[in-house]
């Protein structure tokens, strides 16, 4: 089978994200709506 990942994979590090960061990241993906009409995409914060 074909190789498709790069061979540099192996110097990446796994990075741990603070509780903080995933709360507010979480806060605002719930916070955040989406509305599609004819073509139009638009993002409302609700904050």
């Amino acid at each position: 089978m074909e190789q498709i990942y790069p061979g540099h994979l192996e110097k990446c590090k796994l990075v741990k994200a603070k509780p903080a960061t995933v709360e507010f990241l979480l806060q605002y993906s719930k916070a955040l709506h989406v509305t599609k009409h004819k073509g139009i995409i638009l993002e409302n914060n609700l904050n």
